[in-house]
């Protein structure tokens, strides 16, 4: 019994950490770019110290190997404006790798199941551009809704947030 109630009690203090943590990331969704200091940090910083997940919460993205670079997005918030409830929209943000290495994006990562994302996969020459478009099914919302998704990539400040608006109509 003891057992048990221990297991209880450590379930609903690791959820109240887990609660708090994805509170702040959608305050933080106000600003273009969010930063995450276990993701902005160097690769080659050689401090090889890992970060330990509270009880039930899921590991961050792994920190990537690659050089970091910069970037530059078309856009980072998109307004679908007026939407029948059941429509299914797409949007698709131009990035384009203003730095001096090639720019790989490791995942893109929504904010709910509402959202889908497809990315350019191979690395993005210095110079280049590659896409990353959001599928947003809007059947289970009514009225404005605000989105986001987190793209992970070798850029000093990720993820980088990319947010959309509807308002979805009966």
């Amino acid at each position: 019994m003891k057992k048990t109630l221990s297991i209880i009690a450590l379930s609903v203090i690791g959820f109240g950490f887990v609660s708090c943590k994805k509170e702040n990331k959608e305050i933080a969704g106000t600003e273009t770019v969010a930063t995450d200091s276990a993701a902005a940090m160097p690769a080659n910083s050689g401090d090889s110290a890992a970060v330990t997940p509270a009880a039930g919460e899921t590991t961050a993205v792994p920190v990537s190997n690659q050089p970091l670079t910069t970037i530059a997005l078309s856009e980072s918030n998109f307004d679908f404006g007026k939407i029948k409830k059941g429509d299914k929209v797409e949007h698709v943000y131009e990035i384009t790798n203003t730095g001096n290495n090639p720019l790989v994006i490791s995942e893109v990562k929504p904010g709910c199941g509402c959202t889908a994302p497809d990315f350019t996969k191979e690395p993005i020459m210095p110079g280049k551009k590659g896409k990353i478009t959001l599928h947003f099914d809007s059947t289970n919302f009514d009225g404005n809704v605000n989105k986001y998704a987190d793209v992970f990539a070798n850029v000093e400040k990720a993820p980088v947030k990319l947010t959309f608006t509807a308002n979805i109509q009966p």
